[in-house]
């Protein structure tokens, strides 16, 4: 309690400057922590229906099946990109094929011939995953910002202290410990602050990388899944004509 005390006392005691430091560094604590809460419950969601869809996909006993249970997984970026290659392939599917089966399944025969339809999907793809990594990454460039330049901010801050301390110093034509003392102490206060802010934020960006990089890899895996299983019934729609 005696230590709280003496902190709020330096730090209400401390210069001008140095309190400004405080306050931006204090902002940039607030809104790294806010982007901390917001990214692990989006990204620890994404990680748990993507785990959802992979098992219900692969079980469907076709994309149509899979498409209407992927619904529900609104945050899931693999089940977003399914979607979107589904929605791309039905959709050429029903400009080159009039007619649809009585259970309204996408047909394949259309694209037998060529294989501008596969690609097109393919681009869909990839326009999907690209929007589902810069979603997952938004705002987590401001934590290793914060991680880079309050260190910087805090001694910034500490160094503006000491050199108000020694200005003191002058004038009171004393460099006794009890008069140094307290002024480096204040300084100080900043530098401590900085690393407080950095290092939760530096240890953040780089878990959150991580976890977005194993979900780039399952975009980029389940893409040519999907890409092959469709290449697949182009092949038996062909061999069937």
């Amino acid at each position: 309690m005696n230590y709280e005390l003496d902190l709020i006392h330096m730090i209400s005691s401390a210069g001008l400057m140095v309190q400004l430091v405080l306050l931006l560094l204090i902002a940039f604590s607030i809104s790294s922590w806010s982007i901390i809460f917001i990214k692990y419950r989006y990204i620890s969601r994404a990680f748990k229906e993507s785990a959802i869809f992979a098992e219900l996909f692969w079980k469907s006993k076709d994309l149509s099946s899979a498409f209407s249970k992927s619904k529900p997984l609104e945050i899931s970026p693999v089940a977003k990109i399914f979607r979107v290659g589904y929605t791309e392939l039905k959709r050429i599917s029903q400009s080159r094929v009039p007619a649809q089966s009585s259970e309204g399944e996408v047909t394949l025969a259309s694209m037998s011939s060529k294989y501008m339809g596969l690609d097109n999907v393919k681009r869909s793809l990839a326009r999907a995953s690209n929007a589902e990594t810069t979603r997952m990454t938004q705002l987590i460039p401001f934590l290793a910002t914060t991680g880079n330049t309050t260190p910087f901010i805090g001694l910034f801050g500490t160094v503006w202290g000491i050199m108000n301390s020694f200005h003191s110093i002058g004038q009171k034509g004393s460099a006794s410990l009890a008069v140094v003392a307290p002024g480096i102490s204040e300084a100080l206060v900043t530098t401590a602050a900085g690393l407080a802010v950095a290092i939760p934020a530096v240890i953040a960006f780089n878990y959150f990388m991580q976890k977005i990089r194993v979900i780039e890899s399952e975009l980029s895996n389940f893409s040519a899944d999907f890409l092959n299983i469709i290449e697949r019934e182009i092949l038996r729609e062909e061999k069937g004509d």
